[in-house]
């Protein structure tokens, strides 16, 4: 499983010019799911990124959460996250979950972070999804599990 962290000011994803989820200042998460991972994974996965330290401090060091700001958290299912880029110029996604056990774990991440951040927001599985952000920092951080 992998995640891609982004530290923002605001974001926001559309599905058919229709605005289905924002923030303000929080974490966009891009998820990708690939093939072996599990429920135990997820779990773990929640935590790290509920806890991982995006967020400057009084004395400008990046010390606090998302759970401590009590920003927004937006998780966008992305399947090209699991790309294998290694060779050529075309990825392969023979390392990416099949689609409906993609589905399950994200509902599960999903859920994970609900029960964890009160703030939590989504994209939609396997829509055609539209993506605006403004990144602070830029800070960009991706997670493997």
């Amino acid at each position: 499983m992998i995640t891609l962290l982004q530290r923002v000011k605001q974001a926001s994803v559309e599905v058919n010019e229709q605005c289905i989820a924002e923030i303000d200042q929080g974490v966009l998460v891009f998820v990708g799911i690939e093939k072996g991972d599990s429920s135990e994974l997820v779990a773990r996965l929640v935590e790290r990124v509920i806890n991982y330290r995006l967020f400057a401090d009084a004395e400008e060091k990046m010390n606090l959460s998302v759970k401590d700001i009590n920003g927004g958290l937006l998780l966008v299912p992305q399947f090209t996250l699991a790309a294998n880029t290694q060779k050529g110029l075309r990825p392969s996604f023979a390392s990416a979950a099949p689609p409906d056990i993609g589905y399950q774990l994200f509902n599960e991440f999903v859920d994970a972070a609900k029960q964890q951040h009160p703030k939590v927001c989504t994209g939609q599985f396997g829509a055609d999804m539209q993506v605006k952000l403004i990144n602070d920092g830029p800070v960009t951080f991706w997670l493997h599990s």
